[in-house]
């Protein structure tokens, strides 16, 4: 904030020597500034801050650890956890499913979708009634996710996807597979709740609990 003021001020006719003096900096400090006004670690930052946007439009669900990942996975950007935290700090960019607790705060409000199973988790014909899950899988070269959709009538698996990251595409992918191979309408798909199958509105699926509408 100082650099602009100072060449503010410069532009009205006040020395540099002057304001320097009194803002108790000095005129080399602000000639340095002059020469490059965006130093290389603030470039580097505000490529690192787009490219965490972009990863947070995609899965507005990450956190900062999973934005990390993401980063070097998608966009070959290498940096530690603590500078990723820092950044989407001060940039605001957190996961929608951090909700900090306040005593006395207001309670939390009903699902966003309609409970269309009620605990029932049992089917009398094919393709009434999916349920589905993530499960994570350790190997040799990293972990493995895998996002299985069960027939709730025959208990068959009717889809899946398998992915190195758990993202929101990998529910997607999964329920694709399902309806590709089933053809079906109407079925009802039952999931935890968990963050990978709240799919965003741009996604064109329905979210967990929610009818399979026509492919």
């Amino acid at each position: 904030m100082i650099h602009p003021l100072v060449r503010d001020l410069a532009a009205d006719g006040i020395p540099i020597t002057v304001t320097c003096g009194i803002l108790g900096y000095t005129p080399q400090a602000y000639r340095k500034w002059r020469a490059a006004p965006v130093c290389q670690r603030d470039w580097d930052d505000a490529h690192l801050v787009d490219a965490a946007l972009q990863v947070h439009a995609d899965d507005p669900e990450f956190g900062y650890r999973f934005i990390a990942d993401e980063l070097r996975a998608e966009h070959g950007i290498i940096a530690s956890e603590n500078r990723v935290q820092r950044l989407c700090s001060s940039h605001g960019i957190f996961s929608v499913l951090a909700r900090k607790r306040r005593r006395g705060g207001p309670r939390p409000g009903p699902a966003v979708h309609e409970d269309l199973v009620r605990r029932e988790f049992t089917a009398e014909r094919p393709n009434v009634l999916w349920l589905t899950d993530i499960t994570e899988h350790r190997t040799d070269e990293g972990k493995l996710y895998l996002c299985a959709i069960k027939d709730a009538c025959s208990n068959r698996i009717v889809g899946y996807s398998i992915d190195s990251r758990m993202k929101a595409s990998l529910a997607v992918a999964a329920l694709r597979n399902a309806t590709a191979l089933r053809g079906c309408t109407g079925t009802v798909v039952h999931s935890d709740r968990g963050s990978q199958t709240r799919f965003n509105r741009s996604s064109q699926h329905r979210s967990v609990g929610q009818r399979v509408g026509a492919r």
